[in-house]
């Protein structure tokens, strides 16, 4: 297994994609996301990463060409080898990009790995396999002093910072950060937000709130399966493991709760992820599969608003899209029911027939 930064020993051999390939490929994307009733995103990664071709040319050439029917934010690539000299960069490239239905308003910055391969920060070292400490807690990828200071330099410029947060650690240094960043910036509607959450401490809960910040919950993670029993629980134990995906108790401490897919790393299908963070089990679970800490379950309700209002929040979208209400786009989509009518054990099963945005239908099913 190549662990994050090695993957580069064969990613640099990978032949880079055409322009044209990377259009044909945003486009593909574009139309699965409309079939799972996805009308606007974020893209985590805007920039030069690993192998990976920047998607900004793609954007653009999609907008020049009046190919983007979604709503686009990008989110901008920190480069975690470099340091505050990248600023102007992101400034000029957040002024060169924007436009139309795509802004660049966002700054992504990786804090920590995962927890499979123990790159996720924690604060206390993963186990090893007979139960003992290991010599290692894990990737804090920016210096948390350092990320003080780039954090209050971009909240001070507009930026939003969307935080890569699994494990404990790398979630409270970023909540440091921001916490900084309001102290000398003052309460600006930057709109901060945390994703992935997998480890929580219990006493950085109600900090999300105070700060302004928001949680970007991967729902469809919140399950027992071959990732969480055998790569992940045993080597947090017993105690870390009741803290994962704490979706509950945000909700209970009043954090603004939105959701995301990671895609391609999981579904982009919102009804799947829904169905798991209401049952806490995944819709193809073997029978007998228990539910994944079902006190951290949220209810339907707060599970659709989360993947609607409180995406379009963080997006600062919310006064043009989020909901369905008068002098708001029509950025709409017919399902095959009423997933609130059924049990929640057919809520997965609910079919997307029709996706529009701004009024024009961008996806038909086709039976619908």
């Amino acid at each position: 297994m190549l662990q994050e930064g090695a993957v580069h020993l064969v990613d640099r051999l990978v032949p880079a994609p055409t322009a044209e390939e990377q259009l044909t490929a945003l486009l593909r994307a574009q139309s699965v996301l409309h079939s799972h009733d996805v009308t606007a995103w974020q893209d985590a990664i805007v920039g030069a990463y690993a192998n990976m071709a920047d998607p900004a040319p793609s954007y653009r050439a999609a907008l020049d060409r009046g190919l983007l029917t979604a709503r686009v934010v990008g989110a901008l690539w920190w480069g975690r080898e470099r340091g505050a000299e990248q600023l102007p960069e992101l400034v000029a490239r957040r002024e060169e990009l924007s436009g139309g239905r795509f802004r660049a308003g966002t700054v992504k910055i990786m804090q920590d790995g995962i927890a499979e391969n123990h790159t996720a920060a924690m604060l206390d070292p993963y186990l090893t396999g007979c139960g003992c400490a290991s010599g290692t807690s894990g990737i804090s990828f920016v210096e948390p002093g350092e990320l003080k200071k780039y954090v209050t330099e971009l909240d001070a410029l507009g930026f939003q910072v969307h935080f890569h947060a699994l494990g404990d650690r790398a979630v409270r240094e970023a909540l440091d950060a921001v916490e900084t960043a309001r102290a000398a910036n003052g309460n600006r509607d930057t709109r901060h937000r945390l994703a992935h959450l997998q480890v929580v401490r219990p006493d950085d809960l109600r900090r999300f709130r105070a700060l302004g910040a928001a949680a970007n919950l991967q729902m469809l993670w919140a399950a027992h399966e071959p990732q969480m029993d055998e790569l992940t629980l045993p080597f947090l134990g017993p105690e870390r493991g009741a803290r994962q995906y704490p979706f509950g108790d945000l909700l209970r401490a009043g954090v603004t709760l939105a959701a995301g897919s990671d895609w391609p790393v999981s579904s982009p299908d919102p009804l799947q992820a829904i169905h798991v963070t209401v049952k806490r089990v995944s819709p193809d679970a073997p029978d007998g599969t228990p539910e994944f800490l079902p006190g951290q379950r949220l209810d339907l309700g707060t599970a659709l608003a989360a993947c609607t209002a409180g995406s379009a929040h963080v997006n600062h979208l919310d006064t043009l899209t989020g909901n369905i209400t008068v002098g708001k786009a029509a950025d709409l989509v017919v399902l095959d029911r009423d997933p609130f009518a059924g049990p929640a054990e057919e809520i997965a099963a609910t079919r997307v027939l029709e996706t529009f945005v701004d009024g024009r239908r961008v996806h038909a099913a086709p039976d619908s």
